[in-house]
């Protein structure tokens, strides 16, 4: 039994596998308010499963790239129920999750805004790049670079950036990653440290001082 969790952008996402069968899911769109729905829909979906938190056997989180305070919310509730119930708590990165979605080529892209994209491109599942921040010119011709003329999907809040760069791809822009394929993937891997996945300082100021 495997627990997946996404509040790394625009919605919160909770679903509990056993297998490769979805007992429960649920996601709402949010921009804020990650900490106070987290807790209630994992309560909720454990009990549509008609499981006791003490049947599961690991729990996957979106690490990010994403939102910060919503990425920290994921992770914090991963580790403290993770450690309660002496299982591992598995990282799975936004971009990954969001590519999961499609098969074939896939170019998954986050708008991290000030003219950047944070990219990752795969291919039947395997990553063509490591995920990176990129400015969007950048990002753009290293999708024509990596796709080669194919068909492709592209998908995440930085799609419709890079349409024009991949004219003909299919489209998509969902407010987060499932938390369904987070599961699926974090069952896939072995346990590992349990860290945000920031490509871009969290501190980091736009030109001139400002605060991002």
């Amino acid at each position: 039994m495997v627990l997946g969790l996404d509040t790394c952008l625009n919605a919160c996402s909770v679903a509990v596998l056993d297998g490769g069968t979805v007992l429960a899911h649920a996601s709402e769109a949010m921009a804020r308010g990650h900490q106070e729905r987290l807790a209630p829909m994992v309560q909720s979906v454990m009990a549509e499963a008609g499981l006791t938190f003490e049947q599961l056997e690991r729990i996957g989180a979106t690490v990010g790239p994403g939102s910060f305070t919503g990425l920290r919310v994921g992770v914090a509730f991963a580790k403290g129920l993770g450690s309660a119930l002496a299982i591992p708590a598995v990282g799975v990165g936004a971009l990954e999750a969001l590519a999961a979605e499609a098969g074939g080529l896939v170019a998954a892209a986050i708008d991290a805004r000030r003219d950047q994209l944070y990219l990752q491109v795969f291919e039947d599942g395997h990553a063509l790049m490591a995920p990176d921040v990129l400015p969007l010119g950048t990002a753009a011709a290293r999708l024509a670079e990596l796709s080669m003329g194919r068909p492709l999907t592209l998908i995440g809040s930085g799609a419709p950036l890079l349409a024009d760069a991949a004219r003909g791809a299919d489209v998509r822009t969902p407010d987060g990653c499932d938390a369904r394929h987070v599961a699926k993937l974090a069952a896939a891997r072995s346990p590992g440290p349990l860290r945000p996945l920031y490509l871009r300082a969290p501190d980091a100021k736009l030109p001139g001082g400002r605060d991002p």
